[in-house]
């Protein structure tokens, strides 16, 4: 360190201008921080365990085990801390080679820090070399960091692997992580950053801001952007992890009103049943001002907020309720959600009517509507909480159907409502109905798609204003622009003409009709013209039959969609939207093999455009929760010969889980191929249903 120091007082002392052998000398110091670190850098090998499936935008990764890795000797006495990816396959044995050691120990398994996805693990060892590290508070942007990996060291003693880079932020991954530009993959992973001292930064970990599992953040490894959890906390959980026991994130349990995270203020829009912040007494319409004493404008200021929190840390809260402000303190944070379920009722209803209420357009057979005697072509005109409230009249202030789906996602499977129907003949009825779970949201509830849906599914007046129950208020705005735009195979760009998407519209095209939306993934170098014209043609009836509006975004990747594309993706919807009507509750992100993959990481990272996801030879992973503003819906469809029809399969059931409803078609005697016309027929009406209550 001295020495380069007085390279760098030379260099200011004659003008600037370099020794020949700066470069050198940057070498040796940077062969001396590797040196003093590496005692500490252990290889870890695992065996056996489950057959591991990443599956990512890129592609499907198999693998029997994660093969050699990277660990950190924390404590002389066997304390070895590594990411968590590591041991996402459950293996049997974990072996870990310590530098000096002639033999490997067989390593356990202590407990692992689900927030910041780490793995203690212990060997019976003494003596071991832990290493220095930097402060939390002197880490800071711009400063030298190496990453540091043992995973190819065959003979166990030499140096370690090293890539150079700089710490490029900290702060990251909402308050827990910091950033470098340092090469990062999974043979590394585990290791430790450290700086041109030897000074441990942090410890190195697949990390992403929008996911919360063990192989979030994996598909960005040698990108440019890596991610490690700083030493001084991984230390400062250390004792809490020797005790055996899983830490998890810290929950407060809300959703917020808006989907803008940076710019809307922090209005609630859903509390979770038995969170938090329940039992704080948060309620949809309260805007959070401060926690922990610290003001809060915008959702990203909650999340680097609670972001460092595990469950069972207190905080404290105010927030505001009409004009009144209240403080809660003490409050402990939650580790888990209840998983929330959206309630069937089983109808679908008229789209684009402008008058109160919601007309039913078609009752499933044995749903919940229909044991309580509902009828196509009734109208429901008033709702309530069987008996516990007087009944509610729609007010009109927006769309009977968007207003009735508000009231059932307040709801659970297993209430009963009170719906007070008007016949089609005219006659009005109260009706106790109990709600249902979803078909296809748990497992041995398979979900249906009828073979012929009733037309009309539209009164075609989604542009004129909307009946009001207070003949004093005005009515409701609609959306004035003018909706009429071109139609056929048109290629458009965003503003900046950066990324080119095509659209098709149907000739049939009537502003007055709100159309869904289907987002079509195109497989890796699938994106030239005659493969778009190819789609349009596979499409076209069925969106004139059926109103659908064709978005096919392009990537630039030669090797398939990749996460950072998304904004772009979520640009071209937004733009679509603004020239034609569009049905919001029928936005379907689809795709075939590295596209369907896209379209699932679009489902659950655009929540607030996307309502469905329709993949094809695509796994489910980075699964997140159920949300009860936000359906989200699945069509998972796999080849009887694609080899990855049972991780598929597995995938289903895992939404399941979630309560995420699901259909699920197994193609006979298909591999990874698109999808035949009866299975795209299939898919149309799947859409069509996409709105169902």
């Amino acid at each position: 360190m001295v020495r380069i120091l007085m390279v760098v007082l030379a260099v200011a002392l004659v003008g600037g201008q370099a020794p020949a052998d700066l470069n050198d000398d940057l070498e040796w110091v940077m062969k001396e921080a590797v040196r003093k670190v590496a005692p500490s850098v252990v290889q870890i090998v695992t065996q056996g365990g489950a057959d591991m499936v990443v599956t990512t935008p890129k592609g499907p990764v198999f693998r029997k085990a994660l093969g050699p890795t990277t660990g950190l000797i924390l404590t002389s006495d066997g304390y070895v801390i590594s990411s968590a990816f590591n041991f996402i396959n459950n293996p049997t044995a974990i072996l870990i080679s310590v530098p000096g050691h002639a033999e490997p120990y067989v390593a356990q398994r202590v407990a692992t820090d689900k927030a910041r996805m780490l793995t203690l693990l212990k060997i019976e060892a003494q003596g071991l070399t832990a290493p220095a590290f930097v402060p939390r508070k002197d880490v800071h942007e711009g400063q030298w960091a190496l990453a540091i990996g043992r995973a190819l060291d065959t003979k166990k003693n030499q140096a370690p692997a090293v890539s150079v880079g700089i710490i490029s932020a900290v702060g990251r991954i909402w308050g827990r992580a910091i950033q470098t530009d340092a090469k990062i993959s999974p043979i590394n992973y585990g290791g430790p950053l450290v700086d041109i001292q030897g000074r441990v930064q942090g410890v190195l970990v697949p990390a992403s801001p929008r996911g919360e599992d063990e192989t979030a953040g994996f598909e960005w490894y040698d990108s440019g952007i890596g991610f490690a959890i700083p030493m001084e906390d991984v230390l400062a959980v250390l004792p809490r992890l020797k005790e055996g026991k899983d830490l998890k994130k810290g929950l407060l349990g809300i959703r917020l009103k808006s989907a803008d995270m940076y710019g809307a203020i922090p209005e609630v829009g859903d509390v979770t049943k038995g969170s938090a912040a329940e039992r704080a007494g948060l309620k949809a319409g309260d805007i959070i001002l401060e926690i922990d004493g610290k003001p809060v404008d915008r959702m990203a200021k909650i999340l680097h907020l609670l972001g460092p929190k595990y469950e069972g840390d207190k905080i404290a809260l105010k927030y505001k309720r009409g004009d009144k402000v209240e403080t809660v303190a003490g409050l402990e944070l939650v580790g888990a959600l209840q998983i929330y379920a959206h309630p069937y009722l089983g109808i679908l209803p008229m789209r684009d009517d402008p008058k109160l209420g919601v007309e039913v357009r078609f009752v499933y057979p044995r749903g919940p509507a229909d044991k309580a005697g509902l009828k196509a072509g009734d109208r429901i005109v008033k709702v309530g909480l069987g008996g516990k409230s007087p009944l509610q009249s729609f007010s009109g202030q927006k769309p009977g159907r968007d207003a009735f789906t508000d009231f059932l996602n307040t709801r659970a499977p297993g209430d009963e409502i009170q719906l007070e129907v008007k016949r089609k003949e005219g006659k009005t009825e109260t009706l106790t109905v109990k709600l249902e779970n979803l078909p296809g949201s748990i497992p041995g509830l398979e979900d249906s798609i009828p073979e012929k849906l009733p037309e009309p599914a539209t009164v075609k007046k989604a542009l004129e204003p909307l009946e009001t129950s207070n003949p004093k208020a005005k009515p409701a705005k609609v959306d004035a622009k003018d909706k009429k735009d071109e139609t056929g195979l048109l290629k458009r760009a965003n503003a900046t003409g950066e990324h080119k998407y095509w659209i098709f519209v149907p000739e049939t095209y009537d502003p007055n009709v709100a159309h869904a939306l289907v987002v079509w993934l195109h497989p890796p170098g699938k994106n030239k013209d005659e493969d778009i014209e190819g789609i349009k043609d596979v499409w076209i009836d069925h969106c004139e039959e059926k109103n659908l509006i064709v978005l096919a975004p392009l990537s630039e990747n030669e090797s398939g969609w990749v996460p950072s594309e998304a904004d772009a993706v979520a640009e071209a919807i937004g733009d679509v939207m603004t020239r034609y009507t569009i049905d919001k509750q029928r936005v379907v992100a689809h795709g075939l093999g590295v596209g369907g993959q896209m379209a699932i990481y679009l489902g659950f990272n655009n929540r607030n455009l996307i309502r469905g996801v329709a993949s094809v030879g695509a796994v489910p992973t980075h699964l997140k929760d159920n949300l009860a503003g936000q359906r989200l819906a699945f069509y998972l469809a796999g080849g009887s010969q694609d080899p990855l029809l049972k991780a598929i399969s597995e995938g289903k059931t895992k939404l399941m889980e979630r309560r995420l409803p699901v259909f699920f078609r197994e193609i006979p005697e298909r591999g990874r191929e698109y999808l035949e016309e009866r299975y795209l027929a299939e898919l149309a009406r799947w859409i069509d249903a996409l709105d169902r209550q």
